[in-house]
């Protein structure tokens, strides 16, 4: 007979509530079809969303402190947007716990040169997290929003991500 104690994430599997309701917010800045699969999903995994877009009517015009706190995961849905540098300013001016702009490590990262523009120091800026998710071969959006998620999910819980245990 075993005395080896219940694994609570084995227990949750199989369906046990979990032992405690942690408090998440995914905030995804500007609408894409990124945005919508990320948010969509996010909610499934437990985390309030926000959207935050000021050029859409139907999403939130600005980053604001009444929802950003330290629970608070911010991703950056489009790194061609001529206010990233000034929506990256405020966000690193809250208290976000994470912050990230989707982009390819094969281009350059025009956040970093907008950023410095309006005057932020270097090590504000590589607060900035940037490519962000985890390295799955992602393509479509659906795929990216998940890969997104996977490496928050791995960066709250202090794990490297994929395959390594």
């Amino acid at each position: 007979m075993s005395t080896a104690l219940p694994d609570p994430a084995c227990e949750m599997a199989h369906g046990a509530p979990p032992p405690f309701a942690e408090t998440r917010t995914l905030v995804a800045v500007f609408a894409s079809p990124v945005a919508s699969y990320l948010l969509h999903f996010a909610r499934d995994l437990g985390y309030a969303t926000v959207l935050v877009d000021p050029a859409d009517a139907q999403a939130v015009p600005a980053l604001d402190p009444s929802f950003v706190d330290p629970t608070t995961d911010i991703v950056v849905t489009d790194h061609d947007r001529p206010e990233l540098g000034s929506v990256l300013h405020l966000a690193l001016r809250l208290p976000a716990r994470w912050i990230g702009v989707m982009g390819s490590p094969r281009h350059p990262a025009p956040h970093v040169a907008a950023l410095r523009d309006l005057g932020v120091a270097d090590t504000d800026i590589a607060r900035i997290h940037r490519p962000i998710g985890l390295n799955i071969g992602s393509r479509t959006p659906p795929e990216i929003a998940v890969a997104t998620l996977a490496g928050l999910i791995a960066d709250r819980n202090a794990r490297p991500g994929g395959f390594t245990w």
